[in-house]
This record gives structure tokens, sequence and C-alpha cells, in this order.
């Protein structure tokens, strides 16, 4: 186990070795000689280094993000890398990098508990370990040290055999002639054993009660998502029949545009900004382009075009004043809305340390 430089830096599982990157790695067929070639440029940075695809992307003869994304993917699934959204005893939070010099069984089955998620949440113990927080509330192993023969934890000499023991000397027969206890009176003497515990008696497990807030918490950031999605998508549904009349695509049309609400409430956007996403982008359920370049336009990240070429960007010409919003829109104000930090996609782009109260 290493310890962290910095709380979103990189953790490096690694041995001592004068080779840099093992024999059973390099020969490993499981992962092809792309994503060898990605793991070992990895593996060459330092703990601090920004370990984000974008960076990853960037250089001469470089392939592209999505190209760098799908082979961190790869590496994942073959247990060389993923993501940990990382929970410190002081509760604060941060997004880090993981990455191994060998391929980590536990990594491998927990991609796939985590439905080929790279974010795996991680909780911090108090030798400075990590345990994976998984969806039931139940920690494990984070893989760290597994699979390889260990060294032992102290240079403590083994105990010798029975057959090593130097023989003690034998005790001095007594003179004194021993007088013979009756049967009775040694079930007499004979002190009072207290009863045995019951074989299958189980102890209370340990963290039960912590295993049981975080899933108490957990349930309580879902649900509060899915409140605020709905309000959203209730909203917007019956603002868009006024707009552009009645609904006659497909059937689940309000439930996949409630689900792209969300998504962009979980990567930090606001209800405001969501609802003016939507009455930019002029569709009762506008398809995932639409979706995201209608976000960025509401943020400040994109420019509007139009058919005559490249217009600057206006609130108060897009809007009718700055920060203003339909006074029934969810999480309408007065004030500016507050800038957005969730630029990035949820693969492995945030990296910064994000605090909680």
């Amino acid at each position: 186990m290493t310890r962290l430089s910095r709380r979103d830096g990189t953790r490096v599982n690694q041995r001592v070795y004068t080779v840099p990157i093992e024999s059973d790695t390099a020969n490993d067929e499981e992962i092809s000689y792309r994503a060898l070639g990605l793991l070992v440029h990895m593996l060459n940075k330092p703990a601090d280094w920004q370990m984000r695809s974008e960076q990853l992307s960037k250089g001469k003869k470089r392939e592209g993000r999505d190209a760098v994304r799908k082979v961190l993917h790869e590496l994942a699934a073959g247990g060389y890398y993923r993501l940990e959204r990382r929970r410190f005893r002081d509760g604060k939070h941060a997004m880090g990098t993981a990455i191994s010099f060998y391929a980590v069984e536990q990594w491998k089955k927990d991609y796939v508990t985590f439905d080929g998620e790279l974010a795996v949440p991680v909780v911090e113990q108090e030798d400075g370990s990590f345990q994976v927080l998984y969806p039931d509330g139940s920690t494990g192993s984070d893989g760290f040290g597994q699979g390889r023969d260990e060294p032992p934890a102290d240079d403590e000499p083994e105990p010798p055999a029975d057959d090593e023991q130097e023989p003690s000397a034998p005790p001095a027969e007594s003179t004194t002639p021993r007088r013979k206890t009756p049967p009775a009176a040694k079930k007499a003497a004979a002190p009072k054993q207290p009863p045995a515990p019951a074989k299958n008696a189980r102890e209370p497990e340990k963290g039960a009660e912590e295993k049981q807030t975080a899933a108490a918490q957990k349930a309580a950031e879902k649900a509060l998502l899915d409140a605020d999605a709905e309000e959203v998508a209730k909203w917007w549904w019956a603002d868009a029949e006024k707009r552009f009349g009645p609904y006659v695509g497909d059937k689940r049309g309000y439930i996949a545009m409630r689900n792209q609400v969300r998504s962009a409430l979980e990567k930090g956007y606001t209800k405001n900004q969501c609802g003016k996403a939507l009455i930019q982008a002029q569709k009762h359920w506008p398809s995932a382009q639409q979706w995201q370049q209608a976000l960025g336009i509401v943020t400040n990240h994109i420019q509007p075009r139009n058919t005559g070429g490249r217009v600057p960007y206006s609130d108060a010409s897009t809007w009718g004043g700055q920060g203003e919003a339909p006074s029934n829109m969810p999480g309408a104000t007065n004030a500016p809305p507050p800038g957005n930090s969730a630029d990035d996609d949820a693969d492995d782009a945030t990296f910064g340390i994000v605090e909680r109260p």
C-alpha cells in the first residue's frame, strides 16, 4: 500500500522491481498492445499527475479522447486501472486514479459488479488503507497487494518446532509421600467452569452501523435526485405542450427526457440550467447531442450558431435579461445562475477535491 502525496493523486500498486514492467503483464493476452502501451505510459507518470483522458490524448501521434476512454475501459476490465471516489475519515471526498503493475482479480470483479463503470467508491480505514463500498452498503478489499506472495509483516523469528525445542529439566522428585484423594473429594474440589459459548453464536458484525448509515445516505441522495428530476420533467412536459402541441412520439419519451435531466443534475447542473437547456433545445425530448449542446449554451461553454454563422452569445438577448427564467421554472431565480463545474464527462474527467460538510 502506498501513501497518497495528495488526496486526488494516483495510488500505484507497486512492489520493488528493477524492471519497468512485470513479465506477466507484458505477456498478458487478455489486453491489446494498444492497452499495454497506454498502461506503460501511465505507470511512468508521477503520482501527482492528472491522469485524465483528455490529458492522455494530448501530444504528437496520440489517439483521440474517445479512443483513450475505450482503452481505459479495456484496462479496467483487465484489472489494471480504475477510478476511485474516495471518502476520507474526516468526511471529505476526492476523485483519484488507481493503477496496478499487474492484473488484480478483485478489480476485474469490481468492474463487473459496478456494471462496467470506471469509478468505484472507496472508504478510508484507520490504518490509511481503503475498502470498496458496494451498492448494498457492505465493504470489501480494494485489491491492493492481492494476487502476489507478500513478505511477512515483521521480522520476528518463528517459534521453533516441538522437536527443536530444548528439553526442560525433569522436576525433582519429592520424598514426601503423596496421599490419594478420594474421587468424591476431587469432584467437590474441582472449580466450576463457566458454560462454553454456543458454537453457532455470531458476534455482531463490525461496522454494521457505518454500513447502514452509508446506505441510508446513498438512498437519500438518490431520492433527492429523483424528486428534482421529476419536478423539472413535469414542468417541461406541460410547458412543451403549450409551445409545440401534444407529444405524439415514442411513449417512452417522457421517461427518457426525465432520465436526461436526472443525469445532468447528477453531474452538477442546476434545475434552472436544465430548464433553460430544454427551452434552448426546442424539443419535447431532445436527442443526446441536442441536450449536451443546449447545456453547453446555457452554461456559456458553447456559443450558439445560426444559419448566418457564429454569433456572440448573450443571456440578455436569449432569455430577456441576465439570469432571468420563466417564473414557474424549477429553480428559477432573479439572481444569475451559479457557474457549472460539470464541464467534463463522468468517466475520468473530474479529479479535483470535492469537499462536503
